[in-house]
């Protein structure tokens, strides 16, 4: 009996990558895009608005040949209510 490795995505990384559509956005280790979009700012764009909303993450935005050209922090989102204290 053999093991098969389980490789967990990881949702506070994403990736911009070429896609056969245009250009996908995908969490570190996940084997398929959570969304693609014609041009490569709106995939960032999705991306960078998915990590705001969670905890914040780093986003990697990658050329067309796969090689990544930049990377971005993304902090969280502020709260609009945040508590008083």
């Amino acid at each position: 009996m053999t093991m098969r490795e389980v490789t967990m995505s990881d949702p506070s990384k994403k990736h911009i990558v070429p896609h056969k559509d245009g250009w996908a956005v995908k969490s570190e280790g996940a084997k398929r895009a959570s969304s693609v979009h014609p041009t490569q700012k709106q995939a960032y764009d999705v991306g960078r608005d998915n990590l705001k909303s969670r905890s914040g993450g780093e986003i990697s935005i990658h050329r067309e040949n796969g090689q990544i050209r930049e990377r971005n922090t993304i902090p969280p989102k502020k709260d609009s209510y945040p508590p008083k204290g």
